[in-house]
């Protein structure tokens, strides 16, 4: 008997097309020897599979099964491809929990807290040889007096952002006081990411962003970091969908230091959040000094054949089918 895979997909934000991407490469490079593998999609009026010939099934929130043909079709694992809510802020954790799915992501708690930028710093903070960048994290009670709360604590050029989300939707660089109100307007009203906002001092470095994963022995693979270079003002939504404006450099060019630094810090970042499955932590290496500033954690990177997971995942010996595989399996084992 073949495993049954959900490949989950879709969401109830505007990442949902990205997702879908990601669910498509993730689908094509499965092992269909092995597993059978049956794409759900997830949005705000419906859970539904929908077959190669176009026909769909509705999928039972009870117990996430659906039927076909008078066959009730049930799965042994889901893997979770949703960017975003409800696939990356733990709320399908905690359902898939409570039907006892394994799933391939972090659990519920790990996703909730690591998809809010402030309390996952707060959380990682005292990690030896670990720096963040100095912030503000601001509510929706601080709006009418959050311009004075920036400025009162931070030095430009800073980040403004909204502190859930992702996709880098509703960043701004700010470089002048004067376009501050404008920046954390955008960051406040973003789509779904809860009217909270983090503004962060600018670090002065290369930006990396590299995966992670415990493989089915339970032991935890680092995989070959990306360096990030775009000609945009930072690596904003633009820069990361838009062909052409990002050099992404795998294996990135770090020396021995650099990368055993790195390696062991991120090494810790996912054990001191209790992570699972893969996730991709993103970090500047500061100029002239070495010091790793963290940036934030994702926890359901993107999983295109451009995306960093997979050129990662190449970089490191390994083909996707291989890799997919060995998530499923830690996963199933638990």
């Amino acid at each position: 008997m073949k495993t049954k895979v959900a490949l989950v997909q879709g969401g109830y934000t505007g990442e949902a097309e990205v997702s879908f991407k990601s669910a498509a490469f993730v689908y094509a490079q499965i092992d269909k020897e092995k597993y059978d593998v049956f794409p759900v999609t997830i949005s705000v009026d419906q859970w539904y599979h929908q077959d190669q010939q176009g026909n769909q099934y509705p999928i039972s929130k009870e117990d996430f099964s659906f039927q076909r043909e008078g066959e009730k079709i049930s799965f042994d694992v889901a893997f979770i491809i949703i960017h975003g809510v409800p696939g990356e802020d733990g709320r399908l954790q905690g359902y898939f929990d409570m039907i006892g799915l394994p799933y391939t992501s972090c659990s519920a708690l790990t996703s909730a807290l690591t998809m809010n930028k402030g309390y996952t710093k707060a959380v990682i903070q005292d990690i030896p040889n670990l720096h963040v960048a100095q912030s503000v994290l601001l509510f929706n009670e601080h709006r009418p007096e959050a311009v004075d709360l920036v400025t009162a604590k931070l030095s430009l050029p800073i980040f403004v952002k909204p502190n859930a989300g992702g996709s880098s939707i509703g960043m701004s660089k700010v470089t002048d006081w004067t376009a501050l109100k404008q920046a954390l307007d955008n960051a406040y009203d973003a789509e779904n990411t809860g009217q909270q906002v983090l503004v962060e001092e600018f670090v002065t470095g290369r930006e990396f962003s590299q995966g992670i994963y415990r493989d089915t022995k339970g032991e935890l693979q680092v995989l070959p970091a990306t360096e990030v270079r775009t000609t945009r003002e930072f690596f904003d939504y633009e820069a990361k969908y838009t062909p052409g404006l990002t050099e992404e450099i795998t294996p990135a060019d770090l020396n021995e230091s650099q990368k055993a630094n790195a390696d062991a810090l991120i090494k810790e970042i996912y054990i001191r959040l209790n992570c699972k499955g893969m996730v991709r932590i993103d970090f500047f290496i500061e100029n002239n000094t070495d010091k790793f500033y963290f940036i934030e954690i994702n926890t359901v990177p993107g999983q295109t054949a451009q995306s960093f997971i997979p050129q990662q995942v190449r970089a490191a010996g390994k083909t996707e089918t291989e890799f997919y595989g060995e998530l499923i399996e830690a996963a199933l084992q638990g």
